[in-house]
């Protein structure tokens, strides 16, 4: 195997490019063809960075996705590269148990249209008081088991204090780039669209080039009583 294929970069999965493992540095061309391809997504200006690994994660505290229970898969670090992608979390919306009984699931039926997912068109909210520096719709709807084109349906949030967060696969999006958002605002509701493959929303959070762990408001979350109940 020639040595230039084992520099295999982790390409930005939840903005529109096909996760692969990094076996070790990739060299200074491979790595300028990895920003030329994201550059041509014309992604705002910082996520096509490669992420600093940070010495000690440090967390944020964000408000709750949703206002129904939700379950997220988180990814550690080194398993994503790139700003808004490193150390990030993909969440879905759980349903399923009443008070009859039943057990948590993502989907009803087969899964195979997108309103059988619990997640389909439901309101997503401001991660914090900030203001919204970037907006992308993606008008095309993928049918769940089929990746479609990226870049997501994506919006891009500022806290005074620099911190950024971005949610990706969003659809009917409410906000445009300028506005305040208080935290906990509707700003867009669950989609399907980009590189997913089902209903869920990716959630990324970072200062300049270093990622954060992302942490729920359990306060927050114990002030909804459709997440207090669950």
């Amino acid at each position: 195997m020639k040595p230039v294929r084992r520099f295999l970069l982790l390409f930005v999965f939840s903005l529109g490019i096909v996760p692969l493992k990094v076996s070790a540095t990739p060299s200074t061309a491979l790595l300028r063809a990895y920003h030329e391809k994201l550059k041509a997504m014309n992604l705002p200006p910082g996520l096509e960075e490669i992420a600093r690994q940070p010495e000690a994660i440090r967390e944020v505290t964000l408000a709750p996705l949703f206002d129904q229970p939700f379950v997220c898969s988180e990814h550690p670090l080194g398993q994503m590269t790139t700003v808004g992608d490193a150390l990030g979390t993909d969440c879905m919306v759980v349903g399923g148990v009443t008070k009859a009984g039943g057990f948590f699931q993502l989907f009803r039926g087969s899964g195979r249209n997108n309103k059988d997912w619990y997640g389909w068109h439901v309101g997503i909210h401001a991660p914090f008081d900030g203001t919204v520096t970037y907006v992308h719709v993606n008008p095309v709807t993928n049918r769940p088991g089929i990746t479609g084109k990226s870049p997501a349906g994506m919006i891009v949030f500022r806290r005074d204090d620099g911190m950024m967060v971005v949610y990706a696969h969003v659809q009917d999006i409410r906000v445009k780039e300028g506005d305040r958002v208080k935290s906990g605002d509707v700003i867009a509701f669950g989609g399907n669209n980009g590189l997913a493959r089902n209903p869920y929303i990716h959630v990324g959070a970072y200062q300049g080039l270093e990622p954060f762990q992302i942490r729920w408001d359990l306060a927050a979350m114990g002030a909804i009583p459709t997440l207090r109940s669950n």
